[in-house]
């Protein structure tokens, strides 16, 4: 049997090694610690949660719960580890960060297809097949490595300004109206209108926020690039209204003015189900993002499918040089999994090292490769990936807008989210049972 190589023992690392262990493929892992350790890790065991100890809702109506349960079906080693180490959190699955941690390194390690080499890989190995998951931080000469890869490729950058996300669905349109500036091109963006008290009160709340904890790893080169929205609001009153709220050639053509302020919204997929708010790169809290910016009129119901994020993110450029199961095109026995890929979260993370492993697994055992649709969560981060996202291709949390939407309308938002989840587990126990027939 051919030995599979992984490299990076995080979430995405250790699933996949896990994914090839458990169908008799012999597994080399390599990882830099104990004898080196990023800024933001501080134990010497595998899977780390370093940012936080929550790993989102569990109910399935919520997507990220979704996942969890599709990777629970196929035998995650992550979820066996959370749930075991499982602490109360009210509707989220959070868990002891040491339990957890010790759990999977315990299971790697004990893995009889598994040996763990304890190094730094400084440049892309050779060897074949490879699963790539070193994480956002990924070190600077194994990054340079990757980039003259593919070609010396950039990057998306080394520092992620990412602005939030809402969906369509949320956006309230009786206070919203779609148009360019000066009527100039196609009408791709939502205008969210603002008067001049609904301005003032929104940029008090905004000065006035919370922000979020700086990591050892971060520095002040995250704000050269790109300016939190907050720190252009303590600037001046005005400066958001000549910067990303300016109004001038948005007039609205409900009331045929021209607004105090125009927060613009602009359409992040093909389906147009989900919208960026434009220049809203932000440092602040999660829950201060929810309170200020629900403040915009039009988004006073908004649901926030990722946050704006300002922290270090090494990532590819996915879209035309990865295949939906995170193989790489034109060298298919290389994979890469985890942040890197462009997936944003620890259950991501895991997910596409789950999908890297088990595809690599049918593959060296000669077994059919099971297809993820897009209509299952695991498929649908898969094809975000391979496929990419209308403008810059930014990371993603998993989220029903980028799954197709029923055929059936259902007004209720919960009962949608459960027909959905519906739809995917269905698909998901299909390719399980294909997947323990082949096993057989």
């Amino acid at each position: 049997m051919n030995r599979a190589y992984v490299l990076g023992a995080g979430l995405a690392g250790c699933e996949a090694a896990w994914q090839l262990a458990c169908r008799g493929i012999p597994v080399t892992l390599y990882e830099m610690k104990p004898k080196k350790l990023t800024p933001a890790h501080k134990s010497a065991d595998f899977a780390e949660l370093v940012c936080s100890n929550s790993l989102r809702a569990a109910g399935i109506e919520n997507a990220v719960g979704l996942l969890k349960e599709e990777m629970r079906r196929l035998g995650s080693l992550i979820m066996c580890a959370a749930d075991a180490t499982r602490v109360e959190a009210g509707g989220a699955l959070a868990v002891d960060r040491e339990k957890f941690s010790s759990y999977i390194t315990d299971k790697i390690r004990t893995h009889e297809n598994i040996t763990v080499e304890e190094c730094e890989i400084t440049r892309l190995p050779d060897a074949r097949p490879l699963i790539v998951a070193t994480g956002p931080l990924t070190t600077e000469p194994l990054a340079e490595s990757i980039r003259q890869y593919f070609g010396g490729m950039e990057f998306l950058g080394f520092y992620d300004a990412a602005a939030p996300i809402v969906t369509f669905d949320s956006v309230d349109m009786t206070s919203a109206y779609f148009k360019s500036r000066y009527d100039k091109g196609t009408a791709d963006y939502i205008n969210c209108p603002m008067n001049e008290a609904e301005y003032k009160a929104f940029l008090e709340a905004l000065i006035s926020a919370e922000q979020a904890q700086v990591h050892g790893f971060e520095d002040d080169k995250v704000f050269e690039g790109c300016m939190p929205v907050e720190v252009m609001a303590r600037r001046g009153y005005d400066t958001l209204r000549y910067g990303p709220l300016k109004p001038v050639g948005l007039r609205d053509p409900k009331s045929g003015q021209t607004p105090y302020a125009v927060v613009q919204l602009r359409r992040d997929n093909r389906e147009g189900t989900l919208y960026n708010i434009v220049g809203f790169q932000t440092h602040l809290r999660f829950g201060e993002q929810k309170r200020v910016f629900s403040m915009i009129p039009a988004l006073k119901n908004a649901e926030f499918v990722r946050y704006g994020v300002m922290h270090r993110n090494t990532y590819i450029k996915s879209p035309g040089l990865l295949n939906e199961d995170y193989s790489v095109k034109g060298d298919e026995n290389l994979y890469f999994a985890g942040q890197m890929t462009g997936v944003e979260g620890y259950v991501e993370s895991a997910s596409s090292g789950l999908l890297a492993g088990l595809s690599l697994a049918c593959k060296l055992t000669g077994k059919p490769i099971p297809s993820f649709p897009q209509t299952t969560a695991i498929g649908a981060l898969g094809m975000y990936v391979s496929s990419g996202s209308v403008g810059d291709f930014q990371p993603m949390n998993i989220n029903f807008g980028i799954m197709p939407p029923l055929e059936v309308r259902i007004k209720v938002k919960k009962e949608k989210n459960a027909a959905i989840a519906a739809r995917s587990l269905s698909v998901i126990d299909g390719i399980n049972e294909k997947i323990q027939g082949d096993k057989k």
